[in-house]
Protein backbone atom coordinates (compact mmCIF):
# COMPACT_ATOMS: atom_id res chain seq x y z
CA UNK A 1 0.00 0.00 0.00
CA UNK A 2 1.33 3.56 -1.05
CA UNK A 3 1.35 6.27 1.30
CA UNK A 4 -1.35 8.15 -0.19
CA UNK A 5 -3.62 4.91 0.49
CA UNK A 6 -6.07 4.93 2.83
CA UNK A 7 -5.98 2.17 5.25
CA UNK A 8 -7.96 -1.24 4.98
CA UNK A 9 -9.66 -1.28 8.18
CA UNK A 10 -12.14 -3.88 9.69
CA UNK A 11 -15.38 -1.76 8.64
CA UNK A 12 -14.19 -1.20 5.21
CA UNK A 13 -14.09 -4.86 5.06
CA UNK A 14 -17.10 -5.13 6.48
CA UNK A 15 -18.49 -2.95 4.36
CA UNK A 16 -17.06 -4.93 1.39
CA UNK A 17 -18.85 -8.45 2.68
CA UNK A 18 -22.55 -6.62 2.41
CA UNK A 19 -21.05 -5.58 -1.08
CA UNK A 20 -20.55 -8.74 -1.82
CA UNK A 21 -23.43 -10.52 -0.79
CA UNK A 22 -25.24 -12.88 -3.06
CA UNK A 23 -23.28 -11.35 -6.32
CA UNK A 24 -22.24 -13.06 -8.81
CA UNK A 25 -19.12 -10.73 -9.78
CA UNK A 26 -17.22 -7.83 -8.60
CA UNK A 27 -14.90 -6.28 -10.94
CA UNK A 28 -12.11 -5.46 -9.87
CA UNK A 29 -12.47 -6.20 -6.15
CA UNK A 30 -9.18 -4.57 -4.83
CA UNK A 31 -10.23 -1.72 -6.93
CA UNK A 32 -13.37 -1.75 -4.82
CA UNK A 33 -12.11 -2.21 -1.63
CA UNK A 34 -9.62 1.15 -2.35
CA UNK A 35 -12.87 3.15 -2.87
CA UNK A 36 -14.27 2.15 -0.04
CA UNK A 37 -11.35 2.76 2.29
CA UNK A 38 -11.12 6.31 0.65
CA UNK A 39 -14.46 7.00 1.19
CA UNK A 40 -14.08 5.70 4.80
CA UNK A 41 -11.11 8.10 5.20
CA UNK A 42 -12.36 10.91 3.76
CA UNK A 43 -16.12 11.25 4.32
CA UNK A 44 -17.11 11.00 0.96
CA UNK A 45 -19.80 8.91 -0.57
CA UNK A 46 -19.12 6.74 -3.25
CA UNK A 47 -21.50 7.39 -6.13
CA UNK A 48 -23.41 4.17 -7.34
CA UNK A 49 -25.52 4.02 -10.13
CA UNK A 50 -28.04 1.66 -11.13
CA UNK A 51 -29.45 2.03 -14.66
CA UNK A 52 -33.30 0.46 -15.63
CA UNK A 53 -34.74 0.94 -18.85
CA UNK A 54 -39.09 1.64 -18.31
CA UNK A 55 -40.06 -1.30 -20.98
CA UNK A 56 -42.90 -2.51 -18.84
CA UNK A 57 -44.66 -0.52 -16.96
CA UNK A 58 -43.82 -2.21 -13.30
CA UNK A 59 -41.43 -4.14 -11.03
CA UNK A 60 -41.12 -7.52 -9.73
CA UNK A 61 -39.17 -9.44 -7.42
CA UNK A 62 -36.18 -10.19 -10.01
CA UNK A 63 -35.63 -6.43 -10.60
CA UNK A 64 -35.38 -5.90 -6.33
CA UNK A 65 -32.14 -7.76 -6.40
CA UNK A 66 -30.19 -5.41 -7.55
CA UNK A 67 -32.53 -2.99 -5.92
CA UNK A 68 -32.29 -4.53 -2.57
CA UNK A 69 -28.72 -4.09 -3.13
CA UNK A 70 -28.77 -0.70 -3.76
CA UNK A 71 -30.34 -0.58 -0.10
CA UNK A 72 -27.84 -1.84 1.42
CA UNK A 73 -25.30 0.43 -0.02
CA UNK A 74 -26.86 3.20 0.68
CA UNK A 75 -28.12 2.50 4.67
CA UNK A 76 -23.98 1.93 4.18
CA UNK A 77 -24.20 5.61 3.26
CA UNK A 78 -23.37 6.33 0.03
CA UNK A 79 -24.84 8.04 -3.17
CA UNK A 80 -27.53 5.69 -4.91
CA UNK A 81 -27.92 7.27 -8.65
CA UNK A 82 -31.36 5.70 -9.55
CA UNK A 83 -30.70 6.27 -13.58
CA UNK A 84 -34.27 5.67 -15.96
CA UNK A 85 -33.24 4.69 -19.51
CA UNK A 86 -35.82 7.24 -21.21
CA UNK A 87 -33.51 7.65 -24.20
CA UNK A 88 -31.97 4.40 -24.12
CA UNK A 89 -35.34 2.50 -24.46
CA UNK A 90 -36.01 3.78 -27.65
CA UNK A 91 -32.78 2.22 -28.64
CA UNK A 92 -33.84 -1.54 -26.83
CA UNK A 93 -30.89 -3.51 -25.40
CA UNK A 94 -30.00 -6.41 -27.16
CA UNK A 95 -28.41 -7.57 -24.31
CA UNK A 96 -29.30 -11.99 -24.25
CA UNK A 97 -31.55 -11.67 -27.57
CA UNK A 98 -31.09 -12.92 -30.98
CA UNK A 99 -33.05 -10.49 -32.61
CA UNK A 100 -33.63 -7.28 -32.82
CA UNK A 101 -36.25 -5.82 -30.00
CA UNK A 102 -38.72 -3.48 -31.50
CA UNK A 103 -37.70 0.00 -29.75
CA UNK A 104 -40.16 1.63 -27.63
CA UNK A 105 -42.34 5.02 -28.30
CA UNK A 106 -42.03 7.93 -26.52
CA UNK A 107 -45.20 7.88 -25.26
CA UNK A 108 -44.74 3.91 -23.67
CA UNK A 109 -41.54 4.88 -22.07
CA UNK A 110 -43.38 7.84 -20.39
CA UNK A 111 -46.09 6.02 -19.16
CA UNK A 112 -43.78 3.10 -18.21
CA UNK A 113 -41.66 5.72 -15.99
CA UNK A 114 -44.59 7.01 -14.10
CA UNK A 115 -44.51 4.06 -11.91
CA UNK A 116 -41.10 2.80 -12.11
CA UNK A 117 -39.58 5.43 -9.63
CA UNK A 118 -42.60 5.30 -7.11
CA UNK A 119 -42.04 1.27 -7.19
CA UNK A 120 -38.76 0.97 -6.75
CA UNK A 121 -39.05 3.74 -3.85
CA UNK A 122 -40.51 0.91 -1.84
CA UNK A 123 -37.09 -0.46 -1.61
CA UNK A 124 -34.98 2.26 -1.90
CA UNK A 125 -34.66 5.23 1.06
CA UNK A 126 -36.41 8.00 -1.32
CA UNK A 127 -35.24 10.93 0.99
CA UNK A 128 -31.06 9.47 0.09
CA UNK A 129 -31.89 8.52 -3.78
CA UNK A 130 -30.98 10.69 -6.90
CA UNK A 131 -33.35 10.22 -9.76
CA UNK A 132 -32.25 11.31 -13.04
CA UNK A 133 -33.08 10.41 -16.62
CA UNK A 134 -30.34 9.72 -19.60
CA UNK A 135 -32.54 11.84 -22.07
CA UNK A 136 -30.75 14.55 -19.73
CA UNK A 137 -27.38 14.16 -21.73
CA UNK A 138 -28.52 12.36 -24.74
CA UNK A 139 -30.83 14.72 -26.24
CA UNK A 140 -28.25 17.65 -25.90
CA UNK A 141 -25.51 15.49 -27.37
CA UNK A 142 -26.98 15.49 -31.33
CA UNK A 143 -25.44 13.84 -34.12
CA UNK A 144 -21.55 15.42 -33.34
CA UNK A 145 -21.39 14.64 -29.94
CA UNK A 146 -22.88 10.92 -31.06
CA UNK A 147 -19.89 10.77 -33.31
CA UNK A 148 -17.05 12.03 -31.26
CA UNK A 149 -18.83 8.96 -28.72
CA UNK A 150 -18.65 6.00 -31.17
CA UNK A 151 -14.90 7.20 -31.95
CA UNK A 152 -13.87 6.02 -28.69
CA UNK A 153 -14.76 2.39 -28.98
CA UNK A 154 -14.11 -0.18 -31.31
CA UNK A 155 -16.59 -2.34 -33.54
CA UNK A 156 -13.94 -5.37 -33.01
CA UNK A 157 -14.63 -4.61 -28.82
CA UNK A 158 -18.45 -4.26 -29.88
CA UNK A 159 -18.00 -7.85 -31.88
CA UNK A 160 -17.03 -9.41 -28.08
CA UNK A 161 -20.28 -9.22 -26.76
CA UNK A 162 -21.55 -12.86 -26.96
CA UNK A 163 -25.13 -11.88 -28.62
CA UNK A 164 -24.03 -9.92 -31.10
CA UNK A 165 -21.16 -12.64 -32.32
CA UNK A 166 -24.13 -15.76 -32.16
CA UNK A 167 -26.23 -13.00 -34.35
CA UNK A 168 -23.38 -12.12 -36.68
CA UNK A 169 -22.55 -16.35 -37.04
CA UNK A 170 -25.91 -17.47 -37.57
CA UNK A 171 -26.62 -14.71 -40.12
CA UNK A 172 -29.33 -12.68 -37.61
CA UNK A 173 -29.27 -9.41 -38.66
CA UNK A 174 -27.70 -6.52 -36.14
CA UNK A 175 -29.17 -3.10 -36.61
CA UNK A 176 -26.67 -0.46 -36.59
CA UNK A 177 -28.48 1.54 -33.84
CA UNK A 178 -28.22 -1.83 -31.35
CA UNK A 179 -24.26 -0.67 -31.09
CA UNK A 180 -25.20 2.48 -29.64
CA UNK A 181 -26.84 1.01 -26.41
CA UNK A 182 -23.68 -0.25 -24.62
CA UNK A 183 -22.35 2.99 -26.00
CA UNK A 184 -24.69 5.26 -24.46
CA UNK A 185 -25.33 3.44 -21.59
CA UNK A 186 -21.44 3.35 -20.64
CA UNK A 187 -21.14 7.23 -21.66
CA UNK A 188 -24.06 7.86 -18.63
CA UNK A 189 -21.65 6.54 -16.02
CA UNK A 190 -19.38 9.19 -17.63
CA UNK A 191 -21.50 11.99 -17.39
CA UNK A 192 -22.92 10.41 -13.32
CA UNK A 193 -19.06 10.16 -12.35
CA UNK A 194 -20.12 6.41 -10.97
CA UNK A 195 -17.54 4.86 -8.96
CA UNK A 196 -19.44 1.61 -9.26
CA UNK A 197 -22.65 -0.23 -11.36
CA UNK A 198 -24.67 -2.72 -10.92
CA UNK A 199 -26.71 -4.78 -12.87
CA UNK A 200 -27.36 -8.58 -13.66
CA UNK A 201 -24.93 -10.95 -15.23
CA UNK A 202 -26.34 -10.40 -19.19
CA UNK A 203 -25.37 -6.65 -18.31
CA UNK A 204 -21.97 -7.48 -17.67
CA UNK A 205 -20.62 -6.39 -20.98
CA UNK A 206 -22.42 -2.89 -21.14
CA UNK A 207 -21.35 -2.27 -17.56
CA UNK A 208 -17.82 -2.89 -18.98
CA UNK A 209 -17.75 -0.37 -21.72
CA UNK A 210 -18.30 2.07 -18.96
CA UNK A 211 -15.35 1.28 -17.31
CA UNK A 212 -13.43 1.95 -20.60
CA UNK A 213 -14.91 5.05 -21.62
CA UNK A 214 -14.25 6.33 -18.67
CA UNK A 215 -10.85 5.78 -19.09
CA UNK A 216 -11.38 7.51 -22.36
CA UNK A 217 -12.55 10.74 -20.37
CA UNK A 218 -9.96 10.68 -18.18
CA UNK A 219 -12.07 9.26 -14.68
CA UNK A 220 -11.00 6.86 -12.64
CA UNK A 221 -12.97 3.73 -13.88
CA UNK A 222 -15.80 1.85 -12.42
CA UNK A 223 -15.87 -1.01 -10.42
CA UNK A 224 -18.77 -3.58 -11.51
CA UNK A 225 -21.27 -5.57 -9.53
CA UNK A 226 -23.35 -8.21 -11.51
CA UNK A 227 -26.53 -9.99 -9.34
CA UNK A 228 -27.60 -13.30 -10.66
CA UNK A 229 -30.84 -13.23 -12.86
CA UNK A 230 -33.23 -15.01 -9.87
CA UNK A 231 -35.99 -17.75 -11.20
CA UNK A 232 -39.13 -17.17 -11.41
CA UNK A 233 -41.88 -19.14 -9.30
CA UNK A 234 -41.65 -21.86 -11.93
CA UNK A 235 -37.47 -22.28 -10.71
CA UNK A 236 -36.96 -22.83 -14.31
CA UNK A 237 -36.68 -19.76 -16.53
CA UNK A 238 -35.67 -16.18 -15.06
CA UNK A 239 -38.28 -14.17 -13.51
CA UNK A 240 -40.32 -12.38 -16.42
CA UNK A 241 -43.77 -11.25 -16.65
CA UNK A 242 -43.50 -12.59 -20.37
CA UNK A 243 -43.04 -16.27 -18.45
CA UNK A 244 -45.84 -15.62 -16.32
CA UNK A 245 -43.79 -16.88 -13.81
CA UNK A 246 -43.17 -13.58 -11.41
CA UNK A 247 -44.12 -11.60 -8.18
CA UNK A 248 -44.98 -7.92 -8.75
CA UNK A 249 -44.14 -5.90 -5.82
CA UNK A 250 -47.70 -4.16 -5.89
CA UNK A 251 -49.23 -7.76 -6.21
CA UNK A 252 -51.90 -8.18 -3.68
CA UNK A 253 -50.55 -9.44 -0.15
CA UNK A 254 -52.23 -12.73 -0.60
CA UNK A 255 -51.55 -13.40 -4.40
CA UNK A 256 -47.81 -12.29 -2.83
CA UNK A 257 -47.69 -14.92 -0.11
CA UNK A 258 -49.13 -17.70 -2.22
CA UNK A 259 -46.63 -17.83 -4.52
CA UNK A 260 -43.82 -17.20 -2.81
CA UNK A 261 -45.36 -20.48 -0.75
CA UNK A 262 -45.76 -22.10 -4.14
CA UNK A 263 -41.69 -21.86 -4.75
CA UNK A 264 -39.63 -25.12 -4.13
CA UNK A 265 -37.81 -26.02 -1.20
CA UNK A 266 -34.29 -25.78 -3.09
CA UNK A 267 -34.93 -22.43 -4.47
CA UNK A 268 -36.13 -20.99 -1.11
CA UNK A 269 -32.24 -20.46 -0.23
CA UNK A 270 -31.98 -18.75 -3.37
CA UNK A 271 -34.94 -16.00 -2.34
CA UNK A 272 -33.77 -15.92 1.40
CA UNK A 273 -30.24 -14.78 0.22
CA UNK A 274 -31.13 -12.56 -2.68
CA UNK A 275 -34.60 -10.95 -1.37
CA UNK A 276 -34.56 -11.19 2.63
CA UNK A 277 -33.10 -8.25 4.56
CA UNK A 278 -32.18 -11.18 6.88
CA UNK A 279 -28.28 -11.41 7.75
CA UNK A 280 -26.52 -14.55 6.37
CA UNK A 281 -25.82 -15.87 9.59
CA UNK A 282 -29.43 -16.31 10.38
CA UNK A 283 -30.08 -17.55 7.15
CA UNK A 284 -27.62 -19.95 7.37
CA UNK A 285 -29.11 -20.67 10.97
CA UNK A 286 -32.37 -21.52 9.66
CA UNK A 287 -30.85 -23.69 7.07
CA UNK A 288 -28.95 -26.07 9.99
CA UNK A 289 -32.28 -25.83 11.75
CA UNK A 290 -34.47 -27.34 8.69
CA UNK A 291 -31.60 -29.80 7.92
CA UNK A 292 -31.65 -30.93 11.96
CA UNK A 293 -35.58 -31.53 11.19
CA UNK A 294 -37.67 -27.79 11.17
CA UNK A 295 -40.72 -28.47 8.43
CA UNK A 296 -38.74 -26.25 5.25
CA UNK A 297 -42.64 -25.07 5.08
CA UNK A 298 -42.36 -23.56 8.14
CA UNK A 299 -39.47 -20.96 7.23
CA UNK A 300 -40.85 -20.33 3.66
CA UNK A 301 -43.96 -18.82 5.89
CA UNK A 302 -40.83 -16.58 7.45
CA UNK A 303 -39.92 -15.47 4.19
CA UNK A 304 -43.18 -14.96 2.55
CA UNK A 305 -44.02 -12.72 5.30
CA UNK A 306 -41.01 -10.52 5.86
CA UNK A 307 -41.11 -10.08 1.63
CA UNK A 308 -45.26 -9.25 1.93
CA UNK A 309 -44.91 -7.04 5.13
CA UNK A 310 -42.09 -5.22 3.08
CA UNK A 311 -44.24 -4.25 0.31
CA UNK A 312 -47.65 -3.87 2.38
CA UNK A 313 -47.28 -3.88 5.94
CA UNK A 314 -47.08 -6.34 8.82
CA UNK A 315 -51.06 -6.83 9.19
CA UNK A 316 -51.29 -7.84 5.70
CA UNK A 317 -48.44 -10.22 6.24
CA UNK A 318 -50.61 -11.94 9.22
CA UNK A 319 -53.61 -11.90 7.18
CA UNK A 320 -52.49 -13.03 4.08
CA UNK A 321 -50.81 -16.29 6.35
CA UNK A 322 -54.19 -16.69 8.12
CA UNK A 323 -55.85 -17.02 4.77
CA UNK A 324 -53.42 -19.20 3.19
CA UNK A 325 -53.79 -21.65 6.05
CA UNK A 326 -57.64 -21.24 6.02
CA UNK A 327 -57.50 -22.53 2.15
CA UNK A 328 -55.28 -25.31 2.73
CA UNK A 329 -56.32 -26.21 6.41
CA UNK A 330 -58.10 -29.27 5.03
CA UNK A 331 -55.65 -30.95 2.77
CA UNK A 332 -51.37 -30.86 4.00
CA UNK A 333 -49.93 -29.46 0.76
CA UNK A 334 -46.55 -31.52 -0.02
CA UNK A 335 -43.28 -29.39 -0.59
CA UNK A 336 -42.34 -31.04 -3.45
CA UNK A 337 -44.88 -31.89 -6.56
CA UNK A 338 -44.05 -32.54 -9.79
CA UNK A 339 -43.61 -28.67 -12.18
CA UNK A 340 -45.59 -28.69 -15.26
CA UNK A 341 -45.15 -26.26 -17.76
CA UNK A 342 -47.77 -25.79 -20.61
CA UNK A 343 -48.47 -22.96 -23.32
CA UNK A 344 -51.67 -21.64 -25.08
CA UNK A 345 -53.18 -19.72 -21.87
CA UNK A 346 -55.72 -19.70 -21.12
CA UNK A 347 -56.43 -22.71 -20.64
CA UNK A 348 -59.45 -25.06 -19.52
CA UNK A 349 -59.67 -26.88 -16.30
CA UNK A 350 -59.94 -29.87 -18.18
CA UNK A 351 -56.73 -29.50 -19.94
CA UNK A 352 -54.87 -28.44 -17.47
CA UNK A 353 -55.51 -32.12 -15.51
CA UNK A 354 -55.33 -33.93 -17.91
CA UNK A 355 -51.65 -32.43 -19.91
CA UNK A 356 -50.39 -31.72 -16.36
CA UNK A 357 -51.13 -36.02 -16.04
CA UNK A 358 -53.57 -35.56 -13.04
CA UNK A 359 -56.26 -37.36 -14.84
CA UNK A 360 -55.53 -39.88 -17.28
CA UNK A 361 -58.84 -39.09 -19.50
CA UNK A 362 -60.84 -35.91 -20.22
CA UNK A 363 -63.64 -38.02 -18.05
CA UNK A 364 -62.02 -38.39 -15.59
CA UNK A 365 -61.07 -34.39 -14.66
CA UNK A 366 -64.97 -33.82 -15.35
CA UNK A 367 -65.90 -36.30 -13.09
CA UNK A 368 -63.35 -35.08 -10.44
CA UNK A 369 -64.55 -31.70 -10.92
CA UNK A 370 -68.45 -32.52 -10.48
CA UNK A 371 -67.49 -34.50 -7.34
CA UNK A 372 -65.60 -31.42 -5.63
CA UNK A 373 -62.16 -33.46 -6.01
CA UNK A 374 -60.27 -30.39 -8.03
CA UNK A 375 -58.51 -27.85 -6.57
CA UNK A 376 -56.40 -24.37 -7.80
CA UNK A 377 -54.31 -22.34 -4.93
CA UNK A 378 -56.79 -24.32 -2.39
CA UNK A 379 -59.82 -23.27 -3.84
CA UNK A 380 -62.81 -25.77 -4.72
CA UNK A 381 -63.63 -25.94 -8.55
CA UNK A 382 -67.25 -26.28 -9.61
CA UNK A 383 -67.06 -24.85 -12.91
CA UNK A 384 -66.12 -27.46 -15.72
CA UNK A 385 -65.54 -24.40 -18.43
CA UNK A 386 -63.00 -22.70 -16.13
CA UNK A 387 -60.40 -20.86 -18.02
CA UNK A 388 -56.87 -20.17 -15.72
CA UNK A 389 -55.11 -17.53 -17.28
CA UNK A 390 -51.44 -17.19 -17.50
CA UNK A 391 -49.56 -17.97 -14.29
CA UNK A 392 -48.21 -20.58 -12.34
CA UNK A 393 -51.04 -22.38 -9.93
CA UNK A 394 -51.05 -25.72 -7.32
CA UNK A 395 -53.30 -27.81 -8.66
CA UNK A 396 -54.87 -30.49 -7.06
CA UNK A 397 -56.98 -33.50 -7.40
CA UNK A 398 -58.25 -35.73 -4.75
CA UNK A 399 -56.39 -35.84 -1.78
CA UNK A 400 -52.68 -36.82 -3.12
CA UNK A 401 -52.51 -35.61 -6.65
CA UNK A 402 -50.45 -32.50 -6.66
CA UNK A 403 -48.54 -30.52 -9.30
CA UNK A 404 -47.08 -26.64 -9.93
CA UNK A 405 -48.65 -25.84 -13.08
CA UNK A 406 -47.51 -22.78 -15.08
CA UNK A 407 -49.43 -21.32 -18.10
CA UNK A 408 -47.39 -19.76 -20.60
CA UNK A 409 -49.28 -17.47 -23.15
Amino acid sequence: MSSTEAPITPQVEADLAIAKRGCSELLVESEFTRKLARSHATGKPLRIKLGLDPTAPDIHLGHTVVLNKMRQLQDLGHTVIFLIGDFTSMIGDPSGRNATRPPLTAEQIHDNAKTYYAQASLVLDPAKTEIRYNSEWCDPLGARGLIQLASRYTVARMMERDDFTKRFKGGVPISVHEFLYPLLQGYDSVVLKADLELGGTDQKFNLLVGRELQKEYGQEPQCVLTMPLLEGVDGVDKMSKSKANYIGITESPESMFGKLMSISDTLMWKYFELLSFRSMDDILQLQKQVQEGMNPRDTKVALAQEIVARFHSQQAARDALSGFEARFRDGAIPDEMPEVQLGAAPLGILKVLREAGLVASGAEAQRNVEQGGVRVDGDRIEDKALQLPAGTYVVQVGKRKFARVTLTG
